[in-house]
Order: C-alpha cells, then sequence, then structure tokens
C-alpha cells in the first residue's frame, strides 16, 4: 500500500505537523520578546499576529460582564493595552504566559481607568449589589463594581502581593492554575489552596462593601 493511502499514517502525520506548527509558533514568540526586550525596531509588528488572538480573547472575557452601557470594545482594549506594555522600560519578558499576564494587568488597569473618568463625568446614582458565582465570575458590572474590585484587589496587594496577583491573573486573566504556578514560581497546589481562600475572601470583601 502506498503509505498516502495509509489513513493511520496520514492521521500521524497531521498529528505531527500541528504540532510542530505549535512549537514553532512558540519558538518564534520567544525569539520576538526577546528581540521586543532588547529594542528591535520591528519586533513589536511582528508580535503583534502572534499574539492578538489571544489578547482579543482576554478583552472578550472581561467585556462579557460589563454592563449593557460600556463603550469600549475588545479590538480598542487590545490595542491600548499593547501600547501600555510596549510603553514600559526595562521589561524582562520571561516568555509568552508571563507576555499575556502583563497584558491582563494592563486591560484591567485600563477598564479601571475607563470606570473612574466615566464616574467623574456624574454625580449619584444608585450601587447595584456585586453577584459572585463559584467561579468569581461577576454579573454585568457596573463602573462602580469595576472600581469596588480594584479597592479589594489594593488592600490584597498591602496584605499578600502574591495572592493579589493570583487574583489579577486568574480573575482578569483567565490564567489556568498551571499557567499562575509558572507566572508566580510556585507550586500547583499553593495556587490552588490560595485560589480557593481567595475566592471567599474576595466575596465576603464585596459583599460587605454593597451592603454598607
Amino acid at each position: 500500500m502506498n503509505s498516502a493511502d495509509d489513513p493511520h499514517e496520514s492521521a500521524a502525520d497531521s498529528h505531527f505537523d500541528a504540532s510542530d506548527e505549535t512549537s514553532t509558533d512558540e519558538q518564534e514568540i520567544a525569539a520576538l520578546l526577546e528581540q521586543l526586550a532588547s529594542g528591535v525596531d520591528n519586533a513589536a509588528d511582528q508580535l503583534m499576529p502572534l499574539v492578538y488572538d489571544r489578547l482579543r480573547g482576554l478583552a472578550q472575557k472581561m467585556l462579557r460582564n460589563e454592563s449593557p452601557s460600556h463603550t469600549l470594545q475588545p479590538t480598542a482594549l487590545v490595542n491600548e493595552a499593547y501600547i501600555r506594555m510596549l510603553g514600559q522600560s526595562q521589561v524582562n519578558w520571561q516568555g509568552k504566559t508571563h507576555f499575556f499576564a502583563i497584558g491582563a494587568r494592563m486591560m484591567r488597569r485600563i477598564l479601571v481607568d475607563h470606570a473612574r473618568r466615566k464616574l467623574s463625568q456624574k454625580r449619584g446614582g444608585s450601587l447595584h449589589r456585586i453577584s459572585l458565582e463559584e467561579d468569581l465570575c461577576i454579573s454585568k458590572r457596573s463602573d462602580e463594581d469595576v472600581l469596588a474590585i480594584e479597592d479589594a484587589l489594593s488592600k490584597l496587594a498591602e496584605l499578600d502581593p502574591r495572592q493579589a496577583q493570583i487574583v489579577e491573573l486568574r480573575f482578569y486573566g483567565g490564567l489556568t492554575v498551571e499557567e499562575v504556578a509558572e507566572v508566580l514560581k510556585v507550586s500547583k497546589r499553593t495556587v490552588e489552596s490560595d485560589w480557593t481562600m481567595l475566592r471567599a475572601w474576595l466575596r465576603r470583601e464585596l459583599t460587605s462593601e454593597h451592603s454598607t
């Protein structure tokens, strides 16, 4: 039988090609991040097509629970976050996961800045209760909710910076437990234990904030 007619061989070849392509992309991203850190002029332009889809996925996740009146669109959030990321000086990019973690942090700051600007343009208005689900999703956040979450994270950062990073990476960045462990250089078990405790802590903080 001709090898081209062998379905098992074809499937194996197909699987190998997909894996090889993924590996190549990751290697290219890693190389471009090194160039970016070194100040190579066109590194940012070459990097953007390779990371855009995941950055946009992060933006869509963050905006999914915003109020219907929210004016930021995923593309605008990605573009502004990318510009801010490139504007940072002396960033030692530690790989793809670290890059997306920083992207999530920038998007969070943009949403907070956006909420503050909107609230500064109006006075009064009623606060509504934040409803936290098991995975810490927040249903239809208002601008007040965004700032309440930011205040809680700021408070947590003063108590334990690492735990604040876990919330930021999981809640805003959508990183898996394994990815968070990689970024923070701790064990998966540590992240799982902290995340269980942190969900309860944040639920108490935000519920208390909106009951006063």
